[in-house]
């Protein structure tokens, strides 16, 4: 038994259809409204909520490989549930500012859920994904209402990587022999910056879309406002403030273990025009 949670984010509904379109099972996706999932065929719906642990333990019995994004939340108490049901293999998102800005809050407190892991004795394969094409999505009622998109560092371009991706690699890591006690860095196929990337919608949607950059300042009491300074400043280095050479590098890490090329951003934007409309 597969269980993947977050089934119904990004990555989760995507490695749902592709374990389904595999062949793999039996699958379980977890969520915290099963009347409203709506999964593939053949896919096990089960409640559970990341804030009370103790809802997590019918999810998990029968469980041998699971699929966990890291810092959805108590992520102590969630990989201990793991391994008391028994759970062999855990599959872990974390991201890749564990390794190139490590001295950065969020990203510390993935390292700490990647040792969690690595402490547990199960099994285990870290993925660390770049920069997600998905995050345009928060420019899509700016564009939905025609104004416009204001970003700071507007021409930083870094190796954004479609969501899909990470669910591909995810799945052959779940399926597949030979990459337990492996951690893979994982981007898109090429950097692309923010003014590129609104370029490209505007042109999958066949209008224009304004575009201006602003400060560093400007963009902080924005972000602040709902994700507090902490991880704002953090949010802005690591999408401009502080790049390095590692977080700028283009890997093929995708297409050498799915087989498949990395998918393009001007991909997710056609796959999700309707988004902004």
């Amino acid at each position: 038994m597969i269980l993947v949670t977050g089934a119904t984010g990004n990555i989760g509904s995507a490695l749902l259809r592709e374990l389904r379109a595999f062949g793999a099972g039996p699958l379980r996706g977890l969520t915290r409204d099963v009347a409203r999932a709506a999964f593939p065929e053949g896919v096990e719906a089960v409640a559970g909520d990341f804030a009370r642990t103790a809802s997590l333990k019918p999810a998990l019995e029968g469980v041998r490989s699971l699929f966990l994004v890291s810092r959805m939340g108590s992520d102590a108490e969630i990989i201990e549930a793991a391994r008391q049901a028994g759970v062999e293999h855990v599959v872990l998102v974390s991201s890749i500012t564990t390794q190139t800005h490590p001295h950065l809050g969020p990203a510390a407190e993935n390292l700490a859920v990647e040792k969690l892991l690595k402490d547990s004795g199960m099994a285990w394969t870290i993925l660390r994904p770049t920069q997600f094409a998905s995050n345009a999505l928060w420019w899509a009622g700016t564009i939905r209402e025609h104004e416009t998109v204001r970003v700071p560092y507007a021409d930083t371009g870094l190796p954004t990587i479609h969501p899909s991706d990470i669910a591909s690699v995810a799945r052959v890591a779940l399926t597949e022999p030979g990459h337990r006690q492996r951690t893979y860095a994982l981007t898109g196929p090429e950097r692309i910056t923010a003014r590129q990337q609104v370029g490209t919608i505007a042109a999958v949607l066949g209008r224009e879309v304004p575009f201006a950059e602003i400060s560093r300042q400007e963009a902080h009491r924005q972000m602040a406002s709902f994700l507090g300074d902490e991880a704002a400043d953090a949010v802005l280095d690591v999408t401009g403030g502080d790049v390095n050479d590692e977080l700028l590098t283009v890997r093929d890490t995708v297409s050498r273990i799915t087989g498949a090329p990395a998918r393009t951003f001007r991909q997710w934007a056609a796959e999700n025009a309707a988004a902004f409309r």
